[in-house]
């Protein structure tokens, strides 16, 4: 069973758009990198029809997104988990819980 359907447009100008239905799963992630890879053009993701994102999902979404694609019409709960694991990388930078100072001795 398919948990996706990726219908691939073009528009006038060019952009490449990857219209995805259904549920991406961890099972997905492989071939959407894959595909994202295989264009040359600008690509943005259109996100209208899906019902279900996983964790490994997401990630791809906020490092694809965070590289310069555009998502279009994300769903808002989609919107924030993206937006939660794009905060993560600024969080493992700075190390420490906010408040805490670290001295050395």
């Amino acid at each position: 069973m398919m948990s996706c359907r990726i219908d691939r447009i073009v528009s006038a100008d060019g952009l490449v758009v990857f219209r995805v239905s259904g549920r991406i799963t961890a099972q997905d992630v492989g071939m959407i990198q894959d595909l994202l890879l295989q264009e040359s053009s600008t690509v943005a993701i259109d996100l209208k029809d899906v019902q279900l994102v996983d964790r490994e999902a997401v990630t791809l979404l906020a490092s694809s997104e965070f590289s310069g694609l555009e998502i279009r019409n994300c769903p808002a709960y989609i919107r924030e988990w993206i937006t939660r694991e794009s905060v993560k990388p600024d969080e493992l930078r700075q190390g420490t819980p906010a408040g805490e100072d670290i001295e050395d001795v």
